[in-house]
């Protein structure tokens, strides 16, 4: 019988339970090893009672959106033990808060970036660990590299002490048709499948960020090693997402 502290889906525990249920399904239908797929809450916009219920229920690693979030919640939970992933579009004036308290960045999508980070975490004696975001839908407003940029981006930034390539991240096409969304991910395995084969030096590419709350298990059986999840555990939003992407609409985490 399953513990009911831990299937209740009014508490953190409870969905991360039912979220877990549900991607170590997606494993099973394609043959895929559960352990190889990893949960990262998106807590962008919840204060530090939500972060603290689910330091609690055993995660430790929250992906946000925007390095402010970041810096105001750094010191609050700074005794929680929490690494910060940046997983939202990233301008360089904001790489030094980054640079100096996030534990990963996932949406590196330019080598002007990559430079801001890279002199940022010289000055800070750091090396944080890196996903390439790659664009694999036409939404004007989805930020990421070309997929033929990839190659020439992976060669500059290996030569960065500071920044461990450890794979690429993207997000799908926002479609009601799981054939397009599944497209995007597919084509995000498959490059990386072809840039692996070219035996990068210093670069690993093991890594998939692939998925969110409506699409994860399309992703995971195309391959994604870790999927980000916001409102499937945390519930519905504080903002409205036009708070969060001015530029343009875009999918929830």
């Amino acid at each position: 019988m399953a513990d009911t502290a831990t299937s209740d889906p009014s508490t953190f525990a409870g969905r991360a339970a039912q979220l877990r249920a549900r991607i170590d399904a997606a494993c099973r239908r394609v043959g895929r090893d559960p352990a190889g797929v990893a949960l990262l809450p998106v807590s962008k916009t919840f204060g530090v009672p939500a972060i603290r219920e689910a330091v609690a229920a055993g995660y430790r690693r929250f992906g946000e959106n925007k390095a402010q979030e970041i810096r105001d919640k750094y010191e609050p939970l700074a005794d929680s033990g929490v690494q910060w992933v940046m997983i939202g579009h990233l301008q360089t004036n904001k790489a030094k808060d980054v640079a100096r308290l996030a534990h990963e960045v996932q949406s590196l999508d330019r080598l002007e970036l990559a430079q801001a980070l890279d002199r940022r975490l010289q000055q800070e004696g750091r090396a944080i660990d890196v996903l390439v975001q790659v664009k694999t839908s036409t939404e004007p407003s989805k930020y990421g590299l070309a997929p033929e940029a990839l190659e020439p981006l992976l060669r500059e930034v290996a030569r960065m002490d500071t920044l461990r390539v450890r794979g690429l991240m993207t997000l799908a096409i926002n479609s009601p048709s799981p054939q397009a969304v599944r497209a995007c991910f597919r084509s995000l395995r498959q490059l990386r499948d072809r840039v692996r084969e070219l035996g990068i030096a210093g670069v690993s590419l093991d890594r998939l960020s692939m998925g969110m709350s409506g699409d994860f298990e399309c992703a995971v059986e195309e391959g994604s090693t870790e999927v980000r999840i916001g409102t499937a555990l945390f519930g519905a939003r504080q903002y409205g997402d036009a708070y969060y992407w001015p530029e343009g609409p875009a999918q929830k985490a």
